[in-house]
């Protein structure tokens, strides 16, 4: 299916949200499938119910930014594969992905909420 001139895929983004619930984008990926492999097992260890994890909005805590920073630093994200998710892109993006766990940390500390969404 095609969308815009481009191929329809995994979009993926994280935002901070300021107590007087203003969201402002602090990292976006296109078709990085295992961050969003990554992303949906803490969804599943956080008590996530819905089967698809899918334009679910996740709330990530200073503790999973640290999880997530050791995990791209070895390399450890898992693979992941899906319809639209197109091929793995960690070295791709593994500058991105270490530049969003400072930003998010960041934010954290200055009391916003961090969450991190995905559309496919």
């Amino acid at each position: 299916m095609v969308y815009g001139g481009e191929i329809m895929g995994l979009d993926q983004y994280a935002n901070k949200i300021n107590k007087k619930g203003e969201e402002t984008e602090i990292a976006c990926w296109r078709k990085h499938p295992n961050l969003q492999g990554w992303m949906e097992n803490l969804y599943r260890e956080k008590t996530g119910t819905e089967e698809e994890f899918n334009c679910i909005d996740l709330e990530l805590d200073e503790n999973d930014i640290d999880r997530l920073e050791i995990d791209i630093n070895n390399n450890d994200l898992p693979t992941t594969m899906g319809f639209f998710f197109g091929e793995s892109k960690d070295d791709y993006y593994k500058d991105q992905d270490l530049e969003f766990c400072k930003d998010a940390r960041k934010a954290i500390q200055k009391e916003h909420t961090v969450v991190y969404g995905s559309w496919y």
